[in-house]
């Protein structure tokens, strides 16, 4: 798999996917390599306008793309439970749920739900939008489930007494902390999978490396005037890093639970392949915790 080539893979139609935050960088990208391979993609947007604008943008590169824009703010648990309505109403099987959407390292906000802006973007409206589409799932043979991770979550913790970063607020370790609670995710889910003997769906987690995306837009001009000019050594841009996500949507070799990303330099870019998992994510006990916390606070809960 570290030789992951889309071309070489063979076209899958019929099938329908999600991905969260289509219209800009990896989200687009990915959903490119979708339509490409001959999938439907549903274009899960925040902003529709942007939406419409991508949707155009991708039809011009793929005439013959199927693609779909239904609204979704993942930082809203009233909106995730309306797109997870509008969805089944429409349709009846899911073969791809691609967890993309985020926020990376903004000012500090609480949400209408009382959650940390990150934490309620990037991980509980995950959370939330595959426990309400989980028997979609699990009906639809071969089904899968992508949550995007971070390098950045090396070096994060879930902090159980100040989850929300109420009591303290650093924009960098919440961003670290939300993408280690999307891999604990992923990997509990396909755990609880197994425990209850469901063959769908596959739940497995990517990232991306390091990427040159709009995510960037939150760091301080300092950062891109020291950055911009040694970005090629250590970046690679948002196409490059779809790559992760494609493999495990498409290819046949994607191991249960998995965790994948670049194989280059420290993970920073290059060919996807089986990426490091920090040992804080393989803590089932704190896994299992931070399941129970997530059903509680988004009041929704799996049933397998």
């Amino acid at each position: 798999m570290e030789n992951f080539n889309l071309n070489e893979l063979p076209n899958q139609p019929g099938k329908i996917a999600i991905v969260t935050g289509a219209n800009a960088g990896l989200g687009y990208k990915t959903t490119l390599g979708l339509v490409q391979k001959k999938v439907k993609v549903i274009m899960a947007c925040r902003d529709i306008e942007k939406g419409n604008n991508s949707k155009a943008d991708l039809l011009k590169e793929v005439p013959d793309a199927q693609l779909e824009i239904l609204q979704i703010d993942l930082s809203s648990l009233k909106s995730v439970k309306n797109f997870a309505k509008e969805f089944q109403k429409k349709y009846n099987a899911l073969d791809l749920l691609i967890n993309n959407a985020g926020v990376m390292m903004p000012p500090y906000h609480k949400t209408e739900d009382g959650f940390e802006l990150q934490m309620a973007a990037n991980y509980f409206g995950h959370f939330a939008l595959t426990g309400l589409l989980l028997d979609l799932l699990k009906k639809t043979s071969g089904s899968r489930v992508v949550n995007i991770s971070s390098l950045a979550h090396k070096k994060a913790k879930i902090d159980f007494e100040d989850l929300q970063s109420e009591k303290n607020y650093s924009k960098y370790k919440a961003y670290g902390q939300s993408k280690l609670a999307c891999l604990m995710f992923a990997r509990e889910l396909q755990r609880k999978l197994d425990e209850h003997n469901c063959k769908n769906p596959i739940s497995s987690a990517v990232h991306p490396g390091v990427s040159r995306t709009e995510l960037f837009r939150h760091f301080p001009n300092w950062v891109s005037v020291v950055i911009t000019p040694l970005a090629p050594l250590f970046t690679q841009d948002s196409k490059e890093g779809s790559h992760s996500t494609l493999m495990a949507s498409l290819d046949k070799n994607v191991s249960k639970g998995g965790y994948y990303g670049p194989q280059g330099f420290k993970e920073m870019k290059g060919n996807p392949g089986k990426a490091n998992v920090a040992s804080q994510a393989k803590n089932e006990e704190d896994s299992k915790k931070l399941w129970k916390i997530s059903e509680k606070e988004t009041g929704v809960f799996y049933s397998f």
